[in-house]
């Protein structure tokens, strides 16, 4: 399945899309894409619904971010060698775990805004996990059950105030609409293999990122394993994975992101993202 959320920002609801191509409203359904929602059993109740008596949502509805209630937004950082490599750092030994406020959280299509004094306002396509079942402990052996699905997340980032301002990354990760999330989520049951993904971004339609989950350090069921080592992991959590080489800040000379411009980013079987740059008022 791929699930949604649509409608006005702070009042989305829950939907999906169709094999017709067509987004269904789950209103009368469920109260939103969230909670236990989230869980095998939860899940297996929405496919137990016929999609083609749902209401049909118009297609310019705005969609927001395809997953409610997160609690955690989760991000790994030089998860792809070759993005340590142009980042001028070492693949780490373990995970490296930042964390982006909730509140970038936005929809995949609503604008990347640049913060106030922001010279190096960058782009990062990244595959995000979305957990389905609270635990704790988990063993890599059983950490994809607790998964239930995977999106397309833009971790934005703005690299001076996340490395030049002091202190850690989160200042440079957690502006506002610095985390597009979706269109969809994509139910595990409908992705094969997590690691086995292209994934692309574009800047005014010039490729930037053409890379492939195949290459990160470290794969999805470690990382839910892993962090679930030091923390409780709850429905609607996110974790973004990393992103691979062909960021701003690789380049030489480093290219940034100004308002105007437009970035395009997806990855295989989970939907595409565009987003314009606007410059924060």
């Amino acid at each position: 399945m791929k699930l949604l959320r649509h409608g006005d920002r702070g009042s989305e609801k829950p939907g999906l899309m169709h094999t017709d191509g067509t987004i269904r409203d789950l209103s009368g359904v469920v109260p939103d894409i969230a909670g236990d929602v989230l869980s095998d059993e939860g899940l297996s109740r929405l496919r137990d619904v016929d999609p083609s008596g749902l209401p049909v949502v118009d297609p310019s509805t705005r969609l927001g971010a395809c997953v409610g209630g997160t609690g955690k937004f989760m991000c790994i950082g030089l998860n792809y060698a070759d993005h340590a490599a142009e980042s001028g750092m070492k693949v780490p030994s373990e995970p490296v775990l930042f964390m982006k406020a909730s509140s970038a959280i936005c929809g995949p299509n609503d604008p990347i805004i640049i913060p106030r004094g922001s010279e190096k306002t960058d782009w990062e396509v990244e595959l995000a996990v979305i957990i389905g079942t609270k635990g704790k402990y988990i063993s890599e052996a059983d950490a994809l059950r607790h998964v239930a699905g995977y999106a397309v997340a833009n971790d934005v980032s703005e690299r001076s105030f996340q490395a030049e301002r002091q202190g850690q990354w989160t200042k440079g990760k957690s502006c506002d609409n610095f985390g597009q999330l979706g269109p969809w989520l994509v139910t595990r049951d409908e992705v094969a293999d997590p690691q086995d993904l292209t994934m692309y971004c574009r800047v005014n339609g010039q490729t930037m990122q053409d890379g492939s989950t195949r290459t990160m350090v470290y794969g999805v069921a470690y990382l839910v394993s892993y962090l679930s080592q030091f923390f409780t992991l709850h429905p609607g959590d996110v974790i973004s994975t990393g992103t691979p080489p062909g960021v701003g800040l690789g380049m030489k000379p480093p290219r940034y992101l100004k308002a105007g411009e437009v970035v395009e980013l997806g990855i295989q079987g989970l939907g595409d993202q565009r987003q314009a740059c606007v410059a924060d008022d």
